[in-house]
């Protein structure tokens, strides 16, 4: 076996260029077949931007831990809007109103003006500064106002 002549103009190592399009490198490090990969390539719907606010898909499990072992407050629903995904409660110890996302709604029924309720809090990061209702549970419907259901359903108390 012969090696071939190392010597030919055609072996011979071209010079190192930069490439004409810059490099991107993110991390995660993008990988066919892996769910972020599926996810960094579809586009973000327009005009939305991602939430910055934790919902209980987004929140960290020491944030969740934190949230449970606090203690339950009691409060009443200012507002509440299901098409916008969140509202604020009135704490009955007085103080800032809360702020309340969908997702950390428990029940069966939405929220409206007046409901009872009791919660748990949970800093909202990244500054930790300010508190958002968690695990809030409907103690006390609002007499004499319509009440609708999750799934549209909608019924008087």
């Amino acid at each position: 076996m012969s090696e071939p002549d190392s010597s030919s103009p055609a072996d011979a190592p071209l010079p190192l260029t930069s490439p004409r399009t810059p490099l991107q490198v993110s991390f995660p490090f993008l990988r066919e077949g892996s769910r972020v990969w599926e996810r960094e390539r579809k586009p973000p719907p327009s005009g939305e931007l991602p939430s910055p606010l934790p919902t209980k898909r987004t929140r960290t499990y020491s944030a969740t831990v934190r949230a449970r072992s606090g203690p339950v407050f009691k409060g009443v629903c200012k507002n509440f809007s299901r098409s916008q995904g969140h509202g604020f409660l009135r704490p009955s110890h007085g103080g800032e109103d809360i702020f309340v996302h969908i997702s950390d709604i428990e029940g069966e029924y939405v929220p409206v003006e007046g409901d009872e309720v009791t919660y748990k809090v949970c800093p909202v990061p990244p500054k930790n500064q300010k508190i958002q209702a968690v695990e809030v549970v409907i103690t006390h419907l609002k007499p004499g106002t319509k009440h609708e259901t999750w799934s549209g359903q909608v019924i008087s108390s």
